[in-house]
């Protein structure tokens, strides 16, 4: 988080530096559509992930085997019910989002539910439920917010470097440095900001790991489950960038194994698998 800040504080110097605008213009619009921005996302953004994955709720009498699978894990965690989702999908897959444990959802697969036995699928939902208990719902909203102030502010540097001119204050060639940075700046800022959230995902998902084998005192069921995720070849039919994040395995797990390590949203499975098995 202090990186963000760092990196936003940097992009906003060089816009005044270069602009030579005391009053802040860019900075301030940038914050106002940031904070509408970031409201969306607080009070909305679970209702937007569940839309974009699908997912429609269900209650008890609609399927009683999950359902009081996860109040008792609610129950054994002393966290609050969230609301139940099914995502009408094949693949093997869950995923939970809100704000905290009062305005929570956990999203699970028809596939979880189908090709996981009892200790697997109580794995899986404890998982989701440890990233509500943990709050990891709301930081990875703060974080996607400030993914999005940091690529905001650098697509405003570079289309205003280009089509508005400057008025840099200073020497032509501290001007032309400060010219050169900040489009460096501007470029890459989005990639570190990108690869910012990845690493605070990751770290995340091996914590929801561990808190879910405590909650079900069994990490074998979840390592296990992981094992079948592992070796399913089909995607979430409605896989989404903006939300891959939030699943317990990436959703195109299986279809995208060429693809570089470092890019993906999750640690690789086969470390999670270890490190729960040598919880056991």
């Amino acid at each position: 988080m202090a990186m963000f800040i760092i990196v936003i504080i940097a992009l906003g110097y060089l816009f005044n530096y270069y602009y030579g605008d005391q009053s802040y213009g860019i900075l301030i619009i940038a914050v106002i559509i940031a904070i509408v921005m970031s409201l969306t996302s607080y009070f909305s953004g679970d209702k937007i992930a569940l839309a974009t994955a699908g997912a429609k709720e269900i209650k008890k009498d609609a399927n009683p085997y999950v359902y009081r699978m996860v109040e008792n894990l609610c129950i054994t965690a002393g966290t609050p019910t969230p609301r139940v989702h099914l995502i009408k999908d094949s693949a093997i897959n869950a995923f939970a989002t809100g704000r905290d444990p009062e305005h929570a959802s956990i999203a699970i697969t028809q596939g979880a539910i189908d090709q996981l036995n009892n200790e697997e699928l109580e794995g899986v939902i404890a998982h989701e439920l440890s990233h509500i208990k943990n709050y990891d719902i709301r930081l990875m909203m703060v974080v996607i917010v400030c993914v999005g102030i940091i690529t905001l502010l650098a697509d405003f540097f570079i289309r205003m470097r280009f089509y508005g001119g400057g008025k840099s204050k200073g020497n032509n060639k501290a001007g032309g440095i400060i010219i050169i940075v900040g489009l460096v700046l501007a470029i890459l800022s989005p990639l570190f900001a990108k690869l910012i959230q990845l690493a605070i995902s990751r770290k995340r998902e091996y914590l929801a790991d561990a808190s879910g084998a405590m909650l079900t005192r069994y990490p074998e069921g979840l390592a296990n489950a992981l094992e079948k995720i592992k070796t399913q070849a089909q995607p979430l039919k409605k896989a989404n960038q903006a939300t891959a994040h939030l699943y317990i395995s990436s959703p195109w797990n299986g279809a995208k194994k060429s693809f570089i390590h470092f890019t993906s949203t999750h640690p690789p499975i086969d470390q999670r698998i270890n490190k729960l098995r040598e919880m056991a």
